[in-house]
């Protein structure tokens, strides 16, 4: 069978339900009383047929076209954009939308954003999410207000649009426990420059986990560089070099991490027997790859793209009101990675 010649019928016979709670359900009915069981096998069934329901009359009934904007501020060139396209797009299918994709940059104009915008409402998307590059507050575009919209690890400066970020301070937190669990009392970190929440985020859990420890916080154990692989290894080289090196060491993201290691292998320091470290972001292709492999802290990509798809349909179909969550972010916990690079210190 294809979707030429499977109908709601078809669907109905094959899952053992009537045409009513087939319709119901593909037309996501909320106060249809149909069982979560019954919700899956349908869907199940009719994506094993093929079936689809006519996009055209459902758009003039509904007055939605079923297509949902993605705006990707670089995300669709970094590492992390597969995970955050993929939650987006496999719930949006779930709810019988399609997603189309604007790949925008951080450093245009406000009016090239605006475009991008402009760009997706002549395609008449039903609303719009908006993903930066890496989690920041900015000022959004103007004609993205009024509008279905949600920002994806971002934040609107004025407050107006809802919007769901990782969480820093939890995720940071994690990180520096597992080094106080393993034992370690003098642990280091090696943080951003850049002025963005993850940075003083991040910094201020470490402080707060150290304390909330016992453990003194030693301002000179932090040491902070640009965050990509050769600022981790300038970082490194400074905190390493001293007599009273820490034992273990937090790393702003895992591109820091590597250069961290790559200093360590030079000072012939060994991971994690004489140094333990923690990264962030569960960058795969290098947490994954390197020797010891890291022990990190995910990114909650695929979960905030799912979350913010939901919302956004959820709001598009007239079941919550977007006002309601804006000024305030969703937080979503980044949870940890286990691997080989941390242990109890030597001696």
């Amino acid at each position: 069978m294809n979707n030429k010649t499977v109908g709601i019928r078809d669907v109905a016979a094959a899952a053992g339900v009537s045409v009513t709670t087939v319709s119901h359900v593909l037309n996501d009915v909320s106060y249809a009383r149909i069982s979560a069981e019954t919700r899956d096998k349908v869907r199940e069934t009719a994506a094993r047929l093929g079936y689809g329901p006519n996009r055209l009359a459902r758009a003039l009934r509904t007055q939605r076209s079923g297509m949902i904007g993605f705006i990707s501020e670089e995300i669709a060139t970094t590492p992390h954009a597969g995970r955050l396209i993929l939650g987006s797009e496999v719930t949006a299918k779930a709810r019988g939308y399609n997603i189309m994709i604007i790949n925008s940059t951080s450093t245009g104009s406000p009016e090239s954003r605006e475009n991008d915008v402009a760009a997706l409402l002549e395609r008449q998307v039903d609303g719009i999410l908006y993903a930066t590059m890496y989690h920041r507050r900015f000022t959004i575009p103007r004609n993205l207000s009024g509008i279905p919209a949600v920002l994806v690890d971002s934040e609107d400066i004025g407050g107006s649009i809802a919007s769901v970020v990782p969480d820093e301070e939890g995720g940071a937190r994690t990180a520096v426990q597992v080094l106080i669990d393993a034992g370690h009392t003098r642990i280091g970190m090696i943080n951003n420059t850049d002025d963005v929440p993850a940075t003083h985020a991040r910094l201020r859990a470490f402080e707060e986990t150290l304390t909330d420890a016992g453990l003194t916080f030693h301002p000179e154990l932090v040491q902070s560089e640009h965050s990509e692989v050769p600022g981790g290894y300038t970082a490194a080289m400074r905190l390493l070099a001293g007599p009273h090196r820490p034992t273990g060491v937090f790393c702003y993201n895992d591109r820091m991490a590597m250069g961290l290691y790559r200093a360590a292998n030079q000072l012939g320091i060994r991971i994690p027997q004489d140094l333990s470290v923690v990264g962030f972001d569960n960058q795969e292709l290098i947490a994954e790859n390197l020797y010891p492999a890291l022990t990190t802290v995910a990114l909650p990509h695929y979960e905030m793209g799912a979350w913010a798809t939901q919302h956004l349909i959820d709001a598009i179909e007239g079941k919550i009101e977007l006002a309601e969550s804006a000024g305030q972010p969703t937080v979503v916990d980044c949870p940890l990675v286990a691997r080989d690079s941390v242990a109890a210190p030597a001696g």
